[in-house]
């Protein structure tokens, strides 16, 4: 290997990227904590079955874009593509049933192997969270205005439009398949080879075809509004009736879809124009048919998925690196009493820089280098006096500071 680079489709994270990063998820966390959401880690890998069974052996994530492979005792594991169906599985295999509801807030990379351009990577990020066990309409209005809180607290709400839908119950849903299915049939000869495939197996992931002469026959289709009963309509009603008290601002949008079969009733997607193609940031929806699907109780579940790389890239700016204290010891006498200063500092909660070796120059460098906001200095007149040098390193102002009161000078500059 001639160059050591990361593999396509990956990055490194670090600097303002990683603090971009790090921003988000550490936001989304908070937020979630204050609407009653405990936090989950699953495996990154999985049986394979978890996402077949529950993304359908249709879907272009199951058919093209999952990295798959035999590991040495020969089962088939599959690195997750998404969250929610190890939530799931989570769900089910730590017998979680017995408190619900259960809501939970995740944080973690995904992966997927497609073609790599801005806000689509090949190991990618996401934060979102899963309330399990809430047949009520209002589940669907919290999941969304958590959604909407965050989008906000990260200053980018107003840059995105959220875009609403309802699937309706099963009963609803499969009066629509039938619908769609005598539909597309018609013009079943000017249909993707893709879409051929899903018309007798999930129609509705038709209407997502990018496929432009798929895109015009989808311009004509029925509407899923079109097959709604009224306990669907009941449902929605009530969803946006908590989104309108919350004033949570919304476009009801026709046209979107889950294609799944375990979705029903809610849909809906935060969607930007500033980032190009890659519109959606945030998105979601209810789906009372999963658990069971993949063989466990019949628990309905809602939530929303939403990728951090977008949304680090939509953020205005990320904050600040913090700026540290650096100590600088000035002799042989000063290196112990600084290391155990700045250990005594650390554990009061200050961000403290403290160089292994080199000249007292040669560590202001490397403190001007962290942008270090105050320099302590310590030599033989100030551990004789039992003081620190203290100096501003954006006025260049010095005075002394006795050891006992130090740590409330800096709490106070800080």
């Amino acid at each position: 290997m001639s160059e050591l680079r990361p593999v396509r489709g990956t990055h490194d994270l670090l600097g303002e990227d990683m603090r971009r990063h790090s921003h988000v998820h550490e936001t989304a966390r908070r937020l979630a904590s204050r609407y009653g959401y405990g936090e989950i880690e699953t495996p990154i890998f999985e049986f394979t079955e978890v996402f077949q069974r529950t993304l359908g052996d249709t879907s272009d994530v199951v058919t093209k874009e999952m990295y798959t492979f035999t590991d040495r005792g020969g089962e088939q594991l599959t690195l997750r593509p998404e969250n929610t169906a190890g939530v799931a599985r989570a769900f089910v295999t730590n017998g979680l049933q017995q408190s619900l509801p259960v809501k939970l807030f995740y944080h973690g990379p995904m992966f997927r192997y497609e073609r790599p351009q801005k806000g689509r990577m090949r190991q990618f990020h996401q934060i979102g969270i899963e309330v399990l066990g809430a047949p009520e309409a209002l589940a669907d209005a919290e999941v969304i205005a958590l959604g909407a809180h965050v989008l906000d607290e990260l200053g980018v709400l107003g840059k995105t439009v959220l875009q609403l839908n309802s699937l309706g119950d099963p009963e609803s849903r499969a009066a629509y398949r039938d619908r769609l299915v005598a539909y597309f049939s018609s013009h079943e000869a000017k249909l993707s080879e893709d879409s051929r495939n899903r018309l007798h197996k999930n129609p509705l992931r038709i209407l997502d075809s990018k496929d432009a002469g798929d895109r015009e026959l989808v311009a004509d289709a029925p509407l899923m509004g079109e097959s709604l009963n009224q306990a669907s309509k009941d449902f929605f009603q009530t969803v946006t009736d908590g989104l309108d008290a919350l004033g949570i601002a919304y476009v009801l949008d026709p046209r979107l879809v889950r294609g799944l079969d375990y979705y029903t009733h809610t849909a809906f997607e935060f969607v930007t124009t500033h980032l190009g193609a890659q519109g959606t940031v945030l998105g979601g929806g209810r789906y009372d048919g999963l658990i069971r699907s993949m063989g466990g109780p019949d628990v309905p579940g809602v939530g929303w998925a939403a990728g951090v790389e977008r949304l680090a890239a939509l953020i205005e700016a990320p904050p600040p690196a913090i700026r540290p204290v650096a100590i600088v010891p000035i002799g042989t006498a000063a290196e112990r009493a600084a290391w155990q200063l700045a250990q005594e500092l650390r554990r009061a909660g200050q961000h403290v820089e403290l160089a292994f070796r080199g000249k007292p120059a040669q560590r202001m460098k490397r403190a001007d280098r962290l942008d270090a906001r105050l320099a302590l200095f310590l030599g033989d007149d100030e551990l004789a006096a039992g003081v620190v040098k203290l100096r501003d390193l954006a006025t260049g102002a010095e005075h002394a500071v006795a050891r006992e009161a130090l740590l409330d000078e800096l709490n106070r500059s800080a």
